[in-house]
């Protein structure tokens, strides 16, 4: 008897017959075996080196008071601005970041004001004011980079700094003053100008303002107070007495706090906590990820992060875009015993390129064991929270640490009720009618920059790779 056999075709040709199995298969095997395995990985751990480089203080009460001797404060707020079209506008409010206007409660003056400021472009190059006359109005940049000019002792052009979007300038009100300096378009600009005549005019008919710029006056003369002293003198000459003014209102920051609620199954735990035990797992990444909220709180965080507090005298801008070893130096130069840069790795790649373009290698540090890079020995450390806007552009940290260095400290209270870690606590929550057993997780943390200097900032850096022509 003959037996009809049907070849199954595929679209291509006829199938290859398939090969004879001569062994047991790895699926089937490992349903016998034991397997190797890892704990959970996490790839959104990082380094966070502003975690571990600053110095930790025990704030016992949860809240840490800063006291200064009693300084001027000149304002320092970025103003800001609603752009319609081609048309720019001040944002009324944001005119009490200039130190005449600080703190005015009247709103509807300030719009007023807002409304008086005419919009003036300047091409590059261009002088917006020039040194040895008259300040006859207030500027406040909208757009563009602004370099201040000076005569260095040879007759030469000297670059001062950099201002830029948010900035103002010819802000102070004292009668018959001259520019100091020399200002310039770096790029094409937008300004927005108030006259000095249109301000008085507002004043002369506002007593609120003229009384709250008399007390701005008294306010920087009290603040420009130093303290008396007598040097080099010879006999008994009559010595100066004097006092230090302390801050009658100083800063007090109180500790912030980043929670979630861990859940996990009872029979999770029960049954599946071999060879790894599940509640130590979760327990370990989510502890990793406030962590990881922590550092980025202590950046961003408006009430105490180190971009939003650092002193408005103590940010600078880069001379060409990129940021290069002459802004780091500058940087440097403008506090004593800096011990730190933070950025961005983007951002550290791009000084990396302006060095490999001046010829210049610097050596790396040692820090905790691992080689960083460094400019003139200070380690610059990457850090992935300081943002990049959509510009391309980001900015550059320096710090000076610890409370005898009259640096930046953290913040955190230790001995907290079912403390995990120092200044975190899991606590236990119950066990609902799912039987889903739920842990509170707490970190308390903080800032302080307990004097302006403490932190400076290179802002507006480009970190983009500008390709060759």
């Amino acid at each position: 008897m003959s037996v009809e056999t049907t070849e199954a075709t595929h679209p291509a040709g006829p199938a290859e017959p398939a090969a004879v199995r001569q062994s047991l298969s790895t699926a089937a095997a490992r349903t016998l075996a034991t397997t190797t395995k890892t704990p959970p990985q996490m790839q959104g751990i990082t380094a966070r080196w502003l975690v571990k480089m600053l110095p930790w203080v025990q704030i016992s009460g949860g809240t840490y008071r800063v006291n200064r001797k009693v300084s001027y404060d000149d304002g320092d707020d970025r103003i800001g601005f609603v752009k319609t079209g081609s048309q720019v506008r001040v944002i009324p409010q944001g005119l009490r970041g200039l130190g005449v206007l600080r703190d005015y409660p009247d709103g509807a003056l300030l719009d007023e004001l807002a409304g008086l400021f005419d919009q003036v472009e300047y091409e590059t190059g261009a002088v917006i004011a020039r040194a040895g006359t008259p300040v006859d109005r207030i500027f406040l940049i909208a757009h563009g980079r602004v370099q201040r000019l000076g005569v260095g002792q040879y007759g030469e052009l000297t670059v001062l700094g950099t201002l830029s979007d948010g900035d103002h300038f010819g802000h102070h009100p004292a009668p018959d003053s001259l520019w100091k300096e020399t200002t310039r378009a770096a790029v094409p600009c937008v300004l927005m100008t108030l006259t000095r005549e249109r301000f008085n005019q507002v004043m002369s008919r506002t007593p609120a303002l003229a009384e709250h710029f008399q007390r701005y006056l008294e306010a920087e003369r009290r603040g420009a107070l130093e303290i008396a002293l007598s040097a080099g003198h010879h006999g008994e000459a009559r010595l100066p007495g004097t006092y230090v003014d302390y801050e009658i209102d100083p800063r007090e920051y109180e500790l912030s706090v980043a929670q979630t609620v861990l859940r996990i199954h009872s029979r999770v735990a029960d049954l599946y906590n071999q060879p790894m035990n599940q509640t130590e797992q979760q327990l370990r990444l989510t502890i990793e990820a406030l962590r990881e909220r922590q550092e980025d709180e202590l950046i961003n965080n408006r009430d105490f992060g180190l971009l939003h507090n650092t002193d408005y005298d103590q940010r600078i801008h880069p001379y060409s875009g990129a940021p290069t070893p002459d802004d780091m130096d500058e940087l440097l130069c403008r506090r004593r015993g800096s011990q730190f840069f933070l950025a961005h790795p983007r951002t550290i790649a791009a000084f990396g390129r302006e060095c490999s373009r001046r010829g210049l290698y610097p050596d790396p540090v040692e820090v905790q064991g691992q080689k960083i890079q460094s400019w003139r020995g200070v380690p610059i450390f990457p850090c992935s929270k300081i943002p990049i806007s959509k510009e391309q552009t980001s900015s550059v940290l320096v710090l000076r640490t610890g409370e005898e260095n009259e640096g930046v400290v953290g913040l955190h209270q230790t001995g907290l009720p079912d403390e995990y870690l120092p200044g975190m606590n899991v606590r236990f929550m119950g066990i609902n009618d799912q039987a889903v057993i739920s842990y509170l997780v707490s970190a308390y943390y903080s800032a302080a920059i307990l004097v302006p200097d403490a932190v400076g900032i290179l802002e507006n850096v480009n970190v983009s790779h500008v390709a060759d022509s």
